[in-house]
């Protein structure tokens, strides 16, 4: 049944009120407007419609109600969203708000929370002095290892394959997950003999381990979880369900290449940390560090492949609109190793006076290079402008070409020129990748826009029911379903509630929220309605056509045949284009 509660918090909190303390806006005739927060907008592109309590970006199609906004924005779960809406109108919120519970792949998680715990009470028996010893030496005291939830695996009869069996755990199941090796129909752990590091996913719920020697075995110095259904390298950042606080609060996230540099920084106080996962960033990553919205550095090995991987990662993320920092450290390694021999201040000191990324650019671009030399100049130039075509930022592309104009006395046109020639190249490529995209289909299309009419206005799904009544595919008809059911319990329907009211049903609620996304309509007529019911009919309609025809020509009984050639004349009466 609909949450009464949240649903009266939604009705008591003005929408304009909630966004506007977040963007300012402007009112324009009904509807109220402002700078899209969830994309690089540079003019206002997002409406508020204080009438129907929704906001769509008509730019990057953001849309939602006040609770989806705040869980955008906030990037919190939708029950955290409804607290902080309840919180800033003043109203009480008697809703439980429990640590996100993964809502599929439940017995690996499973697995992986009990493997968890098995090494954890390894390290803390006494097979596990050693190893906690070791970790002492390493200056982590029981404190990090407890809040890192280190653990130790071991050899012989102590092992995590017994364990897990003993529980009925299926073998292919914990194979899978890369905690068992299986060969010749014996069964052995991965990790043995190894301090274990826990990977999380964002929500804190363990999906992988890094496993360390810490006897002076002559072998691999780490080992990783291989990827499984729950560990995917590049949809996950280490430490950031610990972290995303601290980062919230000081409006600053520092970026790390190894786990352990995350831990060593987080354990001396600043928490606000993450780490890559042995990969450059990924599209997936970049999108958790923008709805971050805090100051990004960069800080990474000092040695050539760190100084190589801060280069590649900066330019990722100023692709994708956001201004990284920089700090190289000089002596150390890491940032592991630089506390440990020159304490927390030092690098405080460092973390407080970063470069920009085009400072660092302008170093990195000169390396193995004699600007005396002509040839070498003109190179480092081409490379920098090279570089400056893939920045949104107009101010930088200036800025930057005005520093090398001044620099070394050549004229600003020339160099206009020249990023304008590489801007064109890149357009053409940028337009090409679009067209290769796939464009949604006519049916796609005309059962979206029905489902999205259906959603906003009440007459719309009586009209449906009478005039189509179903959908083929499985994601519309469980979406079409629950709008149904909430219009008989409700007798009414508006955007903005049922939002609200699928927010916790899982297995619709990213499509739903898509098809709003991804809608342009903005004026709802039944003529247009109807237009989009004809087309899904017609197009439902040729598929069954299709089907029929398969049938017919594989029947080998003449009455059966005879009754699916009737049934294909019926279809084909009321099918335009197929009379």
């Amino acid at each position: 049944m609909f949450n009464e509660e949240i649903e009266n918090i939604r009705k008591q909190a003005n929408i304009i009120d909630i966004i506007s303390s977040y963007i300012p806006l402007t009112q324009h005739g009904k509807n109220y407007f402002g700078v899209c927060p969830f994309h690089e907008d540079h003019s206002p592109s997002m409406s508020v419609s204080e009438e129907k309590q929704i906001y769509k970006c008509f730019s990057c199609g953001a849309a939602g109600n006040v609770f989806t906004f705040i869980s955008e924005y906030e990037n919190v779960s939708f029950l955290e969203a409804v607290k902080i809406v309840a919180t800033k109108c003043g109203l009480p919120f008697n809703g439980t708000i429990k640590k996100e519970k993964p809502k599929t792949n439940t017995t690996d998680y499973e697995i992986m929370s009990l493997a968890l715990k098995f090494y954890q009470n390894n390290l803390n028996s006494k097979e596990g002095l050693k190893a906690k010893e070791y970790l002492h030496q390493r200056k982590l005291d029981d404190e990090v290892i407890k809040d890192f939830d280190i653990g130790l695996s071991l050899s012989g009869s102590v092992s995590l394959n017994k364990l897990l069996t003993s529980k009925k755990y299926n073998v292919e199941d914990i194979e899978k997950l890369g905690l068992i090796n299986i060969n010749n129909n014996y069964i052995n752990d991965v990790f043995i003999n190894r301090i274990m590091f826990p990977i999380h996913d964002l929500n804190g719920n363990a999906i992988g381990f890094t496993g360390r020697i810490y006897n002076g075995d002559d072998q691999a110095k780490y080992i990783n979880s291989k990827e499984s259904a729950i560990f995917k390298k590049g949809h996950i950042l280490f430490n950031y369900h610990r972290a995303k606080s601290e980062i919230k609060r000081k409006k600053e996230v520092i970026i790390v290449e190894g786990n352990m540099d995350a831990i060593r920084m987080y354990a001396s106080g600043i928490k606000n940390v993450l780490a890559l996962m042995g990969t450059s960033l990924t599209n997936e990553q970049v999108e958790i560090i923008k709805k971050l919205r805090a100051k990004i550095i960069l800080l990474f090995d000092n040695d050539n492949a760190g100084e190589i991987a801060t280069y590649q990662n900066g330019a990722i993320l100023e692709e994708k609109g956001l201004t990284p920092y920089i700090v190289r450290l000089t002596k150390e390694k890491d940032p592991d190793e630089y506390i440990i021999n020159n304490g927390i201040k030092a690098l405080e000191e460092n973390l407080n006076n970063p470069m920009t990324f085009l400072e660092f650019k302008l170093k990195y671009f000169k390396k193995n290079k004699n600007l005396d030399k002509v040839d070498d100049l003109a190179a480092y130039i081409k490379t920098i402008i090279n570089d400056l075509k893939n920045i949104p930022d107009e101010l930088t592309k200036e800025l930057t070409l005005k520093k090398l104009s001044e620099e070394y006395n050549i004229r600003i046109d020339l160099l206009n020129n020249e990023l304008n020639k590489q801007k064109l190249t890149k357009n053409v490529q940028t337009q090409e990748k679009k067209l290769a995209k796939t464009k949604l289909s006519k049916y796609d299309k005309a059962c979206q826009n029905i489902i999205y009419f259906m959603m906003n206005e009440g007459q719309y799904i009586e009209i449906f029911k009478k005039e189509l009544g179903y959908f083929n595919e499985t994601k519309y008809r469980n979406i079409v379903n629950e709008i149904i059911y909430y219009y008989e319990i409700n007798k009414n329907i508006e955007l903005s509630a049922f939002i609200s009211f699928i927010s916790t049903k899982d297995y619709i609620y990213d499509d739903a929220m898509e098809i709003i996304k991804m809608s342009k309509i903005t004026e709802f007529e039944i003529k247009a309605f109807k237009e989009f019911i004809c087309v899904a009919k017609n197009e439902m309609a040729k598929e069954e056509i299709k089907k029929l025809k398969k049938e017919i020509a594989n029947c080998m009984d003449l009455n059966e045949e005879v009754e699916l050639a009737q049934k294909l004349i019926n279809i084909k009466k009321g099918c335009v284009g197929n009379e």
